[in-house]
Protein backbone atom coordinates (compact mmCIF):
# COMPACT_ATOMS: atom_id res chain seq x y z
CA UNK A 1 0.00 0.00 0.00
CA UNK A 2 1.15 3.38 -1.08
CA UNK A 3 2.52 5.87 1.85
CA UNK A 4 1.14 9.08 2.21
CA UNK A 5 3.81 11.99 2.14
CA UNK A 6 4.53 15.24 2.81
CA UNK A 7 2.35 16.36 -0.08
CA UNK A 8 -1.15 14.78 1.08
CA UNK A 9 -0.75 17.54 4.29
CA UNK A 10 -1.30 20.97 4.87
CA UNK A 11 2.02 22.03 6.87
CA UNK A 12 1.49 26.00 6.22
CA UNK A 13 2.73 27.32 9.93
CA UNK A 14 2.80 24.05 11.45
CA UNK A 15 5.69 22.64 13.36
CA UNK A 16 6.68 19.59 11.39
CA UNK A 17 9.25 16.59 13.35
CA UNK A 18 11.42 15.18 10.37
CA UNK A 19 13.49 12.15 11.21
CA UNK A 20 16.35 12.30 8.80
CA UNK A 21 19.56 9.80 8.96
CA UNK A 22 22.67 12.61 9.40
CA UNK A 23 24.95 9.90 10.36
CA UNK A 24 27.31 10.88 8.05
CA UNK A 25 30.79 9.80 8.02
CA UNK A 26 33.51 12.46 9.81
CA UNK A 27 37.33 13.59 9.30
CA UNK A 28 39.93 13.09 11.99
CA UNK A 29 39.58 16.87 12.43
CA UNK A 30 35.73 17.08 12.63
CA UNK A 31 34.81 17.52 8.86
CA UNK A 32 32.09 16.07 7.00
CA UNK A 33 34.04 13.51 4.55
CA UNK A 34 30.52 12.46 2.38
CA UNK A 35 27.52 14.51 3.04
CA UNK A 36 25.43 12.80 0.65
CA UNK A 37 23.19 11.88 3.11
CA UNK A 38 22.51 15.59 3.88
CA UNK A 39 21.99 16.25 0.43
CA UNK A 40 19.20 13.70 0.09
CA UNK A 41 16.94 15.01 2.08
CA UNK A 42 17.47 18.92 1.10
CA UNK A 43 14.48 18.38 -1.24
CA UNK A 44 12.18 17.74 2.03
CA UNK A 45 13.54 20.28 4.04
CA UNK A 46 13.00 22.71 0.94
CA UNK A 47 9.63 21.77 0.07
CA UNK A 48 8.97 22.31 3.94
CA UNK A 49 10.86 25.96 3.66
CA UNK A 50 9.32 26.74 0.72
CA UNK A 51 5.35 25.98 2.22
CA UNK A 52 6.37 28.11 5.21
CA UNK A 53 6.81 24.91 7.85
CA UNK A 54 8.32 25.14 11.09
CA UNK A 55 11.47 22.73 10.52
CA UNK A 56 12.50 20.52 13.70
CA UNK A 57 15.07 17.70 12.13
CA UNK A 58 16.09 15.16 14.23
CA UNK A 59 18.65 12.39 13.52
CA UNK A 60 20.86 9.94 15.58
CA UNK A 61 24.96 9.70 14.85
CA UNK A 62 27.01 7.19 16.00
CA UNK A 63 26.74 4.49 18.52
CA UNK A 64 26.84 7.48 21.42
CA UNK A 65 25.09 4.42 23.89
CA UNK A 66 22.97 6.50 25.83
CA UNK A 67 25.30 9.04 26.65
CA UNK A 68 26.52 12.50 25.70
CA UNK A 69 29.72 11.90 23.45
CA UNK A 70 31.29 15.33 22.77
CA UNK A 71 32.54 14.38 19.05
CA UNK A 72 29.20 13.17 18.23
CA UNK A 73 27.40 15.98 18.36
CA UNK A 74 25.62 17.31 15.19
CA UNK A 75 26.68 20.91 15.42
CA UNK A 76 29.00 20.56 12.53
CA UNK A 77 26.47 18.59 10.64
CA UNK A 78 24.01 21.56 11.00
CA UNK A 79 26.64 23.96 10.07
CA UNK A 80 27.19 21.84 6.61
CA UNK A 81 23.31 21.96 5.86
CA UNK A 82 23.71 25.76 6.73
CA UNK A 83 26.12 25.65 3.74
CA UNK A 84 23.85 23.98 1.72
CA UNK A 85 20.36 25.95 2.60
CA UNK A 86 21.81 29.64 2.48
CA UNK A 87 20.17 29.88 5.70
CA UNK A 88 20.91 29.60 9.40
CA UNK A 89 20.28 25.55 10.83
CA UNK A 90 20.48 26.23 14.65
CA UNK A 91 21.94 23.03 17.09
CA UNK A 92 20.49 22.42 19.94
CA UNK A 93 22.40 20.67 23.06
CA UNK A 94 19.66 18.12 23.47
CA UNK A 95 16.23 16.79 21.64
CA UNK A 96 13.67 16.77 24.42
CA UNK A 97 14.08 19.40 27.71
CA UNK A 98 12.49 22.74 28.76
CA UNK A 99 15.66 25.04 26.30
CA UNK A 100 14.59 22.31 23.65
CA UNK A 101 10.50 23.38 24.05
CA UNK A 102 11.76 26.79 24.48
CA UNK A 103 13.46 27.27 20.97
CA UNK A 104 10.75 24.95 19.12
CA UNK A 105 8.24 27.87 20.32
CA UNK A 106 10.23 30.78 18.93
CA UNK A 107 10.50 29.04 15.39
CA UNK A 108 8.84 31.21 12.61
CA UNK A 109 7.79 30.25 9.11
CA UNK A 110 10.70 28.29 7.50
CA UNK A 111 12.83 28.33 10.14
CA UNK A 112 15.47 25.17 10.72
CA UNK A 113 16.66 23.50 14.06
CA UNK A 114 18.33 20.03 14.24
CA UNK A 115 18.01 18.75 17.72
CA UNK A 116 20.99 17.08 19.35
CA UNK A 117 21.97 13.22 18.92
CA UNK A 118 18.81 11.35 19.66
CA UNK A 119 20.67 8.50 20.73
CA UNK A 120 22.35 10.46 23.62
CA UNK A 121 19.41 9.29 25.54
CA UNK A 122 19.01 5.54 26.03
CA UNK A 123 15.17 5.49 25.49
CA UNK A 124 15.82 6.45 21.84
CA UNK A 125 17.23 2.96 20.98
CA UNK A 126 14.57 1.31 23.90
CA UNK A 127 11.60 2.75 22.26
CA UNK A 128 10.36 4.24 25.17
CA UNK A 129 6.70 5.63 25.34
CA UNK A 130 7.35 8.85 26.86
CA UNK A 131 10.87 9.90 25.37
CA UNK A 132 8.61 9.06 21.62
CA UNK A 133 5.72 11.22 23.13
CA UNK A 134 7.73 13.99 24.59
CA UNK A 135 9.60 13.86 20.73
CA UNK A 136 6.20 13.97 19.40
CA UNK A 137 5.22 17.04 21.80
CA UNK A 138 7.58 19.06 20.05
CA UNK A 139 5.32 19.41 16.63
CA UNK A 140 2.19 18.84 14.68
CA UNK A 141 3.04 16.33 11.93
CA UNK A 142 5.64 13.93 11.92
CA UNK A 143 8.32 13.04 8.44
CA UNK A 144 9.88 10.23 7.88
CA UNK A 145 12.55 11.00 5.54
CA UNK A 146 15.19 8.05 6.97
CA UNK A 147 14.53 5.64 5.17
CA UNK A 148 18.38 3.82 6.67
CA UNK A 149 16.89 3.94 10.05
CA UNK A 150 13.65 2.19 9.09
CA UNK A 151 14.50 -0.86 9.97
CA UNK A 152 14.49 0.02 13.50
CA UNK A 153 12.12 -0.12 16.17
CA UNK A 154 13.32 3.14 18.07
CA UNK A 155 11.12 6.03 19.45
CA UNK A 156 11.94 8.54 16.77
CA UNK A 157 11.52 5.97 13.80
CA UNK A 158 8.33 3.84 15.38
CA UNK A 159 7.02 5.53 18.49
CA UNK A 160 6.56 8.81 17.72
CA UNK A 161 4.31 7.99 15.31
CA UNK A 162 1.74 7.03 18.06
CA UNK A 163 1.39 10.27 18.46
CA UNK A 164 1.12 12.25 15.42
CA UNK A 165 -0.10 11.89 11.48
CA UNK A 166 2.83 10.16 10.36
CA UNK A 167 3.75 10.30 6.61
CA UNK A 168 6.96 10.01 4.49
CA UNK A 169 9.37 12.63 3.19
CA UNK A 170 10.74 13.35 -0.45
CA UNK A 171 14.01 10.80 0.22
CA UNK A 172 11.89 7.46 1.72
CA UNK A 173 9.01 8.17 -1.15
CA UNK A 174 11.92 7.60 -3.53
CA UNK A 175 13.69 4.87 -1.56
CA UNK A 176 10.33 2.68 -1.43
CA UNK A 177 9.41 3.66 -5.07
CA UNK A 178 12.30 2.50 -6.81
CA UNK A 179 12.65 -0.40 -4.42
CA UNK A 180 8.83 -1.82 -4.29
CA UNK A 181 9.30 -1.04 -8.11
CA UNK A 182 11.87 -2.79 -9.03
CA UNK A 183 10.60 -6.33 -6.81
CA UNK A 184 7.52 -6.03 -7.71
CA UNK A 185 6.75 -4.59 -11.18
CA UNK A 186 10.55 -4.71 -13.02
CA UNK A 187 11.35 -4.53 -16.85
CA UNK A 188 12.39 -7.54 -17.75
CA UNK A 189 15.07 -8.75 -18.31
CA UNK A 190 15.89 -8.54 -14.42
CA UNK A 191 18.70 -9.32 -12.47
CA UNK A 192 20.04 -9.21 -9.31
CA UNK A 193 23.94 -9.32 -8.23
CA UNK A 194 24.79 -10.28 -5.31
CA UNK A 195 28.02 -10.04 -3.16
CA UNK A 196 29.65 -9.11 -0.22
CA UNK A 197 31.49 -11.17 2.37
CA UNK A 198 29.54 -13.48 3.97
CA UNK A 199 26.83 -15.62 2.68
CA UNK A 200 24.78 -16.12 6.03
CA UNK A 201 24.11 -12.22 5.78
CA UNK A 202 22.15 -12.56 2.14
CA UNK A 203 20.19 -15.70 3.21
CA UNK A 204 17.05 -13.71 3.17
CA UNK A 205 17.88 -11.75 -0.04
CA UNK A 206 18.08 -14.87 -2.50
CA UNK A 207 15.29 -16.61 -0.55
CA UNK A 208 13.55 -13.73 -2.03
CA UNK A 209 14.65 -12.65 -5.21
CA UNK A 210 15.63 -16.02 -6.64
CA UNK A 211 11.37 -16.35 -7.14
CA UNK A 212 11.44 -12.81 -8.89
CA UNK A 213 14.23 -12.46 -11.62
CA UNK A 214 15.56 -13.91 -14.39
CA UNK A 215 19.43 -13.76 -13.67
CA UNK A 216 20.82 -14.46 -10.58
CA UNK A 217 24.84 -13.39 -10.43
CA UNK A 218 27.14 -14.01 -6.95
CA UNK A 219 29.89 -12.54 -6.75
CA UNK A 220 32.33 -11.66 -3.09
CA UNK A 221 33.72 -13.88 -0.06
CA UNK A 222 30.05 -15.34 -0.33
CA UNK A 223 30.91 -17.05 -3.98
CA UNK A 224 33.44 -19.45 -2.16
CA UNK A 225 30.86 -21.29 -0.50
CA UNK A 226 29.29 -21.58 -3.78
CA UNK A 227 31.95 -23.01 -5.60
CA UNK A 228 32.83 -25.20 -2.44
CA UNK A 229 29.58 -26.96 -3.30
CA UNK A 230 30.56 -27.55 -6.52
CA UNK A 231 33.29 -30.01 -5.28
CA UNK A 232 36.08 -27.71 -6.08
CA UNK A 233 39.16 -26.69 -3.87
CA UNK A 234 38.95 -23.20 -2.69
CA UNK A 235 42.57 -22.81 -1.05
CA UNK A 236 42.29 -21.07 2.43
CA UNK A 237 39.50 -19.35 1.44
CA UNK A 238 36.55 -18.53 4.12
CA UNK A 239 33.14 -20.60 3.07
CA UNK A 240 30.13 -21.31 5.14
CA UNK A 241 29.89 -25.24 5.85
CA UNK A 242 26.96 -24.99 7.34
CA UNK A 243 25.23 -23.57 4.25
CA UNK A 244 26.12 -25.81 1.82
CA UNK A 245 22.88 -27.32 1.35
CA UNK A 246 21.48 -24.29 1.23
CA UNK A 247 23.42 -23.10 -1.73
CA UNK A 248 22.97 -26.85 -3.54
CA UNK A 249 19.29 -26.45 -2.59
CA UNK A 250 19.61 -22.80 -4.36
CA UNK A 251 21.15 -24.05 -7.41
CA UNK A 252 18.70 -26.35 -7.97
CA UNK A 253 15.38 -23.95 -7.13
CA UNK A 254 17.29 -21.53 -9.83
CA UNK A 255 17.11 -24.43 -12.29
CA UNK A 256 13.77 -25.77 -12.06
CA UNK A 257 12.32 -22.12 -12.05
CA UNK A 258 14.93 -21.07 -14.96
CA UNK A 259 16.79 -18.76 -13.66
CA UNK A 260 20.12 -18.30 -14.84
CA UNK A 261 22.45 -18.39 -11.94
CA UNK A 262 25.91 -16.95 -12.72
CA UNK A 263 28.40 -17.91 -10.29
CA UNK A 264 32.71 -17.08 -10.84
CA UNK A 265 34.03 -18.48 -13.92
CA UNK A 266 37.90 -17.14 -12.66
CA UNK A 267 39.05 -15.28 -9.55
CA UNK A 268 42.03 -13.19 -8.10
CA UNK A 269 43.70 -15.42 -5.75
CA UNK A 270 46.22 -13.96 -3.36
CA UNK A 271 48.30 -15.54 -0.37
CA UNK A 272 47.65 -11.87 1.97
CA UNK A 273 44.58 -9.68 1.74
CA UNK A 274 47.00 -6.58 1.99
CA UNK A 275 48.04 -3.22 -0.36
CA UNK A 276 50.94 -5.04 -2.10
CA UNK A 277 50.45 -8.84 -1.28
CA UNK A 278 50.92 -10.56 -4.57
CA UNK A 279 47.89 -11.75 -7.13
CA UNK A 280 47.10 -14.42 -9.28
CA UNK A 281 43.96 -14.97 -12.03
CA UNK A 282 43.19 -18.92 -11.81
CA UNK A 283 39.97 -20.93 -13.02
CA UNK A 284 37.51 -21.93 -10.20
CA UNK A 285 38.99 -25.24 -10.93
CA UNK A 286 42.32 -24.17 -10.12
CA UNK A 287 42.70 -22.37 -6.41
CA UNK A 288 45.91 -23.44 -5.13
CA UNK A 289 46.22 -24.64 -2.02
CA UNK A 290 46.74 -21.49 1.01
CA UNK A 291 45.54 -19.01 -1.61
CA UNK A 292 42.54 -17.11 -0.56
CA UNK A 293 39.99 -15.33 -3.44
CA UNK A 294 40.35 -11.62 -3.64
CA UNK A 295 38.03 -11.10 -6.45
CA UNK A 296 35.91 -12.09 -9.85
CA UNK A 297 38.20 -12.53 -12.56
CA UNK A 298 38.39 -11.29 -16.33
CA UNK A 299 36.50 -13.48 -17.89
CA UNK A 300 34.06 -13.36 -15.07
CA UNK A 301 33.82 -9.69 -15.81
CA UNK A 302 32.94 -10.55 -19.39
CA UNK A 303 30.35 -12.84 -18.88
CA UNK A 304 28.60 -10.94 -16.29
CA UNK A 305 29.19 -7.43 -18.11
CA UNK A 306 27.45 -9.00 -21.30
CA UNK A 307 24.71 -10.02 -18.86
CA UNK A 308 24.18 -7.12 -17.82
CA UNK A 309 24.11 -5.18 -20.65
CA UNK A 310 21.03 -6.71 -21.98
CA UNK A 311 19.19 -6.29 -18.67
CA UNK A 312 16.04 -3.86 -18.48
CA UNK A 313 16.08 -4.39 -14.53
CA UNK A 314 19.15 -4.49 -12.03
CA UNK A 315 19.39 -4.77 -8.21
CA UNK A 316 23.25 -4.81 -7.05
CA UNK A 317 23.89 -5.39 -2.94
CA UNK A 318 27.45 -6.59 -2.47
CA UNK A 319 30.96 -5.92 -3.47
CA UNK A 320 32.52 -8.64 -6.44
CA UNK A 321 35.81 -8.54 -4.27
CA UNK A 322 37.85 -6.91 -1.50
CA UNK A 323 37.48 -3.67 -2.98
CA UNK A 324 39.00 -1.65 -0.55
CA UNK A 325 42.66 -3.11 -1.71
CA UNK A 326 44.05 -1.65 -5.12
CA UNK A 327 44.37 -5.11 -6.60
CA UNK A 328 41.29 -7.06 -6.06
CA UNK A 329 38.63 -3.78 -6.52
CA UNK A 330 38.72 -4.36 -10.13
CA UNK A 331 35.52 -6.88 -10.11
CA UNK A 332 33.66 -4.20 -7.66
CA UNK A 333 34.84 -1.32 -9.82
CA UNK A 334 33.99 -2.95 -13.64
CA UNK A 335 30.18 -3.97 -12.57
CA UNK A 336 29.63 -0.07 -11.11
CA UNK A 337 30.86 0.97 -14.62
CA UNK A 338 28.72 -1.51 -16.27
CA UNK A 339 25.47 -0.06 -14.62
CA UNK A 340 26.25 3.73 -15.37
CA UNK A 341 26.41 2.90 -18.64
CA UNK A 342 23.24 0.86 -19.80
CA UNK A 343 19.98 2.37 -20.28
CA UNK A 344 18.39 0.05 -17.59
CA UNK A 345 16.42 0.92 -14.09
CA UNK A 346 19.74 0.23 -12.20
CA UNK A 347 19.32 -0.22 -8.38
CA UNK A 348 22.38 -0.26 -5.55
CA UNK A 349 21.30 -1.34 -2.41
CA UNK A 350 22.89 0.79 0.29
CA UNK A 351 25.67 -0.17 2.30
CA UNK A 352 29.58 -0.45 0.68
CA UNK A 353 28.07 -1.17 -2.60
CA UNK A 354 26.69 2.34 -2.68
CA UNK A 355 29.77 3.78 -1.12
CA UNK A 356 31.91 2.58 -4.01
CA UNK A 357 29.41 4.19 -6.82
CA UNK A 358 29.58 7.48 -4.56
CA UNK A 359 33.42 7.12 -4.48
CA UNK A 360 33.48 6.44 -8.38
CA UNK A 361 31.66 9.48 -9.22
CA UNK A 362 28.98 6.98 -10.58
CA UNK A 363 25.79 7.80 -8.45
CA UNK A 364 24.49 10.41 -11.14
CA UNK A 365 24.04 7.84 -13.48
CA UNK A 366 22.70 5.09 -11.55
CA UNK A 367 18.75 5.49 -11.31
CA UNK A 368 18.75 5.08 -7.62
CA UNK A 369 21.58 4.61 -4.57
CA UNK A 370 19.74 3.65 -1.37
CA UNK A 371 20.35 5.37 1.51
CA UNK A 372 20.01 2.10 3.86
CA UNK A 373 22.40 -0.30 3.97
CA UNK A 374 20.62 -2.66 6.55
CA UNK A 375 17.24 -1.26 5.75
CA UNK A 376 17.66 -1.83 2.47
CA UNK A 377 18.87 -5.78 2.62
CA UNK A 378 15.74 -6.61 5.08
CA UNK A 379 13.43 -4.54 2.30
CA UNK A 380 15.07 -6.95 -0.69
CA UNK A 381 14.90 -9.72 1.88
CA UNK A 382 10.92 -9.31 1.51
CA UNK A 383 10.45 -8.06 5.05
CA UNK A 384 8.32 -5.07 6.15
CA UNK A 385 10.24 -2.08 7.88
CA UNK A 386 8.69 -1.25 11.46
CA UNK A 387 9.54 2.47 10.44
CA UNK A 388 7.56 2.07 7.10
CA UNK A 389 4.49 0.14 8.19
CA UNK A 390 3.80 3.08 10.77
CA UNK A 391 3.22 5.79 8.34
CA UNK A 392 -0.35 6.56 7.00
CA UNK A 393 -1.61 4.73 3.95
CA UNK A 394 -2.49 6.82 0.74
Amino acid sequence: MPKMTLEDIDVTSKKILVRVDFNVPINDDGTISDDSRVQSCLPTIKYLMEHHARIILCSHFGRPEGKVVEYLRLAPIAGRLSELLGKPVEALRDCIGPEVKSAVDKLTNGDIILLENLRFHPEEEANDTNFAQTLAGLADIYVNDAFGTSHRTHASVVGIAEFLPAVSGYLMDKELSFLSGALENPKRPFAAVVGGAKLSGKLGVLANIIQKVDILIIGGGMAATFIKSQGYGIGNSMFESDKLDYVKKLIAEAESSKVRLLLPQDVVVTQKLVTGSDILTVPVTEIPDAWLIADIGPNTIKVFSAELRNCRTVIWNGPMGVYEIPQSAKGTHSIARVLAEIESTTVIGGGSTAEVVIEMGLADKISHVSTGGGASLEFLEGKILPGIAVLHDK
